[in-house]
């Protein structure tokens, strides 16, 4: 029986909570290339990646609030979309890179979708 006073579910006036959307760790193995405002290239690895968003390994941070060309392939899709670089996090080796897509145009989303759904349904390798 719920509490005196909280909100019951049933009636609709429970607060809702935002979907998060899933997330599929990488570690490293999806390779993407950012090119930065002033044209340069900096090359990471996808540490885990989301539809809003992800995480990369890279050699050097980069500034916060930065806004650069992400692209990298995930299956037979290439993903090359404008994303907001966020705080780094220092690694044992390198930096974890947090950045989340900016804009991301609704095909563009559903195709991102659609190879991380395919990449998590992947049948493992068969066992001998």
């Amino acid at each position: 029986m719920p509490e005196p006073g909280a909100p019951d579910p049933s009636d609709g006036t429970a607060p809702q909570k935002e979907v998060r959307p899933f997330r599929v760790k990488f570690r490293g193995s999806v390779l993407t290339l950012m090119r930065l405002p002033n044209r340069r290239e900096v090359r990471g690895k996808l540490h885990q990646l989301s539809t809003t968003g992800g995480l990369m390994h890279v050699e050097k941070p980069l500034d916060e609030k930065l806004e650069v060309e992400l692209i990298f392939q995930l299956g037979k899709t290439t993903i090359h979309e404008k994303a907001e670089i966020m705080f780094p996090m220092w690694a044992t080796q390198g930096w974890l890179q947090p950045f989340r897509f900016v804009e991301l145009p609704e095909a563009s989303k559903n195709a991102l979708q659609a190879s991380l759904l395919s990449f998590v349904q992947q049948d493992p390798l068969p066992r001998p």
